[in-house]
């Protein structure tokens, strides 16, 4: 180390020196060893107050433990109905991409209402307020809550689930395109505007156009995030695969729940390199070669004699 090729005398004279650097450095460790005692203490409260002893925990550890090992010792797989399991998957997948592009075609034109570059005016600055409280609502409630109010609205099945999942995207997705909208450089839109463009292609040419990566890159990740979340609407009755993880988990069949995760994640790992090669190409693009006239090739001079 550095230190070790300086003597006691040196290395009090750098630090006689370079006093603010050593005082900042103190003085961020004390903070840290602050941060550290607050969160110990707060687990020796939570756990106090909530009554968990030491042996509840360490006994739950255990039992933990145990789960995961029986999900990966599976018995009788030649007999398991592997048919049903692909089956609700496929249902699961088609009720996150019904409610994903939904809630897509429908929070696009409500992010312009929420976005206050867009809603610049006095008279337009409450539209956006509205809207913007009105996606704070929507998302505020899970998409397990959305399912109960769905399943008893129009009944079990796949459309519970896609309702749910398209109020909860509505909410988030507004926002974020909202977000993306306001990030923008607003000098094309005022370019626009000074060669007569009207407010709607001002929109789509100087807002839409710098903010369609984060449109494209937020819509993609919806995707893989509702295909994980989506799971949990067949506890609730709202279709898909996870009645096939309530039933299992009931029946202590910790093997098939492992399966059944297994597939979603190659799902995802899919969806995840689909939407990295859609977003190299709508996002990144392919290299233009900049024009590099012939060096060698002498232009053709047509000479014509006049008769």
């Amino acid at each position: 180390m550095l230190t070790d090729s300086l003597s006691a005398t040196e290395v009090a004279s750098i630090r006689q020196q370079h006093r603010h650097l050593f005082t900042a450095q103190r003085r961020t460790l004390r903070v840290l060893a602050i941060s550290v005692a607050a969160i110990v203490l707060y687990y020796l409260v939570f756990f106090h107050f909530y009554g968990i002893s030491v042996g509840q925990f360490t006994h739950g550890c255990g039992e933990i433990g145990k789960y995961f090992l029986r999900m990966f010792v599976w018995q009788n797989f030649s007999q398991w109905p592997l048919m049903y399991y692909f089956t609700q998957i496929a249902i699961t997948l088609a009720i996150v991409f019904a409610g994903t592009v939904t809630a897509t075609i429908l929070a696009l034109p409500l992010s312009f209402l929420a976005a206050r570059n867009v809603m610049s005016t006095p008279f337009l600055r409450p539209i956006s307020l509205v809207v913007r409280r009105i996606m704070d609502v929507l998302r505020g409630l899970d998409m397990a809550i959305w399912g109960l109010i769905f399943v008893r609205a129009v009944g079990m099945g796949p459309l519970a689930g896609a309702l749910a999942i398209i109020m909860q995207d509505l909410g988030l997705l507004g926002k974020l395109y909202a977000e993306g909208h306001e990030a923008v450089e607003r000098s094309p839109s005022r370019g626009l505007r000074a060669l007569g463009a009207n407010p709607l292609q001002t929109h789509r040419f100087g807002i839409f156009t710098q903010s369609f990566p984060t449109f494209l890159a937020l819509s993609l990740y919806q995707i893989e995030s509702n295909t994980r979340s989506a799971a949990v609407l067949g506890f609730v009755g709202a279709g898909g695969v996870g009645l096939v993880y309530a039933e299992n988990m009931r029946l202590w069949n910790w093997d098939v729940v492992m399966f059944i995760t297994m597939i979603l994640v190659v799902i995802v790992m899919a969806m995840d390199k689909i939407s990295s090669m859609l977003r190299a190409k709508y996002i990144i693009g392919d290299e233009i070669d900049l024009y590099k006239p012939e060096q060698n090739k002498r232009p053709k001079i047509e000479l014509y004699r006049s008769e």
